[in-house]
């Protein structure tokens, strides 16, 4: 019962993280673009803003989807 409970948790946590991540994919130049009003705003620090982003959304699927698929 536990389990069947946990499954649906993490199950609806992926589908939400997918979601979250169409989500950032579709608003990602609105979110991290360049900003006029930040002096040290370059292409390297945006670069890095985005990769940063990029690296905890996977590791949220990762995690998510390990739980909610792998728990039998």
């Amino acid at each position: 019962m536990l389990n069947t409970v946990i499954q649906v948790v993490f199950s609806s946590l992926f589908a939400a993280t997918l979601v979250a991540g169409y989500f950032l994919f579709r608003n990602f130049e609105k979110l991290f673009g360049p900003d006029s009003e930040i002096p040290g705003d370059n292409v390297g620090a945006r670069g890095l803003n985005k990769v940063q982003v990029i690296v905890i959304w996977l590791h949220a699927v990762a995690i998510t989807g390990a739980f909610a698929f792998l728990l039998h």
